[in-house]
């Protein structure tokens, strides 16, 4: 089929936009391409210090002829979705000798846990880690003795701080290696349903702990459809994983066959053989417009939208809010995957998944299919399957119809017309809200503002019976400038709670909500933030908020705001503690969410 004139639209501007530095971007990664082999360049001495420790790989990496592979891992056995990883570098070092090459651990990078650090002064770090892991990455790189580049992550900031360093060394090919989601345990409705019995003192912390424990039980990712997963879903979408890599579990066979799938290709795609595929080649702005369609049609992460906006600067693309917004407008919802559903990522790969999705958008015209991938031309190579039999490992062709329809449906008959995200614009600056899971007659809120500076506040005015009414939560001083931008996840079960009670209400912040932000509607990433002059810094209780997802707007109907005073509070507790000293010019020097939200602005 035609590709929808919406989606050239979109494109076209993106592409127009992008010119005065795309352009550039290209130009620098075709002078560093034309270099040559990375370590032809070393000398002797360098290279002796770079294969001093490689035991049997040494002669094969000094004739520098085969390709060698450097190896980026967010290794650690902390994050559930991280430490299968930890045998990685072994199997990959296996796998590149049998193709001929060879493999290094090139470095690590740092790999925080959202999770540990909700509702904890941690997640103050969060969002600017990802930034460091692309440092992390880039020192990693420096070092020049690297034909390709695997990366190993997963997680909500450790998959865009390496598509930054990829982009970054786009000159290099580079291919995504995930670890996949850990088996079913609890539903998480009922996780959720336990987290509101406990927010509103019904039950106690030990069933609290027995449901969390029951849900969060093994190797490999949160089963919810949060930012991990949508990182997955973006990478398939963007044709830096091997078709199908998502979402097979850790520890099975077919899991290893793609990792040495993986690396076979990584050593076929360099400089070296008659396949180059550098990274620049594949982040271009068709490539990051079916990334924005992928987040749309699963109804994906919210913060998604600041890390794609940063992720396409590192590559030259410009993308702004308005661009996600309509691509939302353009793009059906195709799946229900919890939050917006009962189901997890597993029952949702097992109806079809990201391949079933790719083909029925590719058959809609709502997606570029001449794009570059590591596989090769064309994003029709996703939609087929990964499959191990005695014979070895092959691809099979995806399913054509939907194995459970509750969970996922085609693009003719979706689940709603439009995806996920909606754009906020209004006299309170410009934000976004998550639609899919918010039921449509909460899609316009009217009511009187609550105003907090942190989400503690919050949970004691709802202890103390303060919130009984419609009310917008407003929290504020919660931004890149403020304090780092921390997830205000903790809220989510006040909130819901509140909701269920009959309440009309919303949430205001210049902050971030959850990846798995739910059925409150949230009007979150406000800019200018309340740190930078956003008039959000000017509200008081009372004042009459308009939340309208249907519209897209988020305005103050109180008269004369403007006039007032800035509120200047103490936010010298945001400077120390938990590692926050180092981190001082990251918030004297971050963008605004509009941008990314980085210190690469």
């Amino acid at each position: 089929m035609a590709l929808d004139p919406r989606i050239i639209a979109v494109t076209e501007r993106i592409v127009e936009r992008s010119r005065v530095t795309r352009d550039p971007y290209l130009e620098r990664m075709r002078k560093l391409a034309q270099d040559g082999p990375r370590r032809a360049h070393l000398t002797c001495g360098n290279q002796a210090h770079a294969y001093a420790a490689m035991g049997g790989d040494k002669d094969t990496l000094v004739a520098a002829r085969a390709p060698n592979v450097g190896i980026i891992t967010a290794y650690n056995d902390m994050l559930s979705a991280h430490q299968p990883f930890e045998t990685y570098p072994q199997k990959i070092k296996e796998a590149a000798r049998g193709a001929g090459a060879t493999a290094q651990v090139a470095g690590g990078v740092p790999a925080m846990c959202d999770g540990v650090t909700q509702g904890q002064v941690g997640m103050e770090l969060s969002l600017f880690s990802r930034d460091v892991i692309a440092m992390a990455a880039g020192i990693a790189l420096s070092h020049n003795t690297f034909d390709a580049a695997l990366y190993l992550g997963v997680c909500d900031k450790i998959v865009p701080g390496l598509v930054i360093a990829a982009a970054t060394f786009g000159y290099l090919p580079g291919i995504f290696v995930p670890a996949g989601p850990m088996l079913t345990g609890l539903p998480n409705d009922e996780k959720a349903r336990v987290r509101q019995q406990f927010a509103a003192g019904e039950v106690g912390r030990d069933t609290l702990m027995k449901a969390e424990m029951s849900s969060y039980h093994g190797p490999g990712t949160c089963t919810f459809y949060g930012t991990a997963n949508s990182n997955q879903m973006l990478m398939e979408f963007m044709g830096l994983h091997l078709p199908g890599a998502s979402f097979v579990n850790p520890g099975t066979p077919l899991r290893d066959a793609l990792t040495t799938a993986a690396t076979e290709r990584a050593a076929a795609i360099t400089g070296l053989g008659k396949s180059y595929t550098p990274v620049c080649d594949i982040l271009n702005e068709k490539t990051f417009v079916n990334g924005l369609v992928g987040l749309m049609a699963t109804g994906g992460s919210t913060n998604l939208v600041i890390h794609l906006i940063a992720m396409a600067r590192a590559a030259g693309v410009i993308l702004e809010c308005r661009d996600f917004s309509d691509i939302s407008a353009a793009t059906p919802l195709m799946a229900r995957v919890y939050p917006n559903g009962l189901a997890d990522v597993n029952h949702f790969h097992a109806a079809g998944g990201l391949g079933y999705m790719i083909a029925k958008l590719l058959d809609a015209g709502l997606m570029h299919e001449d794009v570059k991938t590591v596989v090769g031309d064309g994003l029709n190579l996703y939609t087929f399957e990964p499959e191990l039999l005695h014979s070895g490992f092959h691809y099979r062709e995806g399913p054509k119809e939907s194995l459970n329809t509750k969970i996922l449906r085609p693009a003719s008959d979706p689940f709603q017309p439009a995806g996920g995200l909606v754009e906020l614009h209004g006299n309170l600056g410009t934000g976004v809200m998550k639609v899919s899971a918010v039921a449509p007659e909460r899609h316009i809120i009217e009511a009187p503002a609550a105003i907090f500076h942190s989400q503690d506040a919050v949970k004691q005015a709802f202890k103390n019976k303060e919130l009984n009414r419609d009310v917008v939560i407003v929290v504020r001083f919660q931004g890149p400038k403020s304090n780092g931008m921390p997830e205000l996840h903790a809220l989510t079960p006040v909130l819901a709670v509140l909701q269920d009670r009959g309440h009309k209400v919303a949430l205001l912040t210049d902050g971030r909500m959850s990846g798995a932000s739910g059925k409150v509607p949230a009007a979150i990433h406000l800019a200018p933030e309340a740190l930078d002059g956003g008039l959000i810094g000017k509200l008081q209780d009372g004042d009459l908020i308009r939340v309208d997802a249907i519209k897209g707007t988020v305005d103050v109907l109180t008269e004369d705001v403007a006039t007032r005073p800035h509120a200047t509070p103490d936010l010298s507790a945001n400077s120390h503690g938990v590692g926050r000293e180092l981190f001082e010019i990251f918030r004297q020097t971050a963008g605004p969410a509009t941008a990314g939200a980085g210190v690469f602005v």
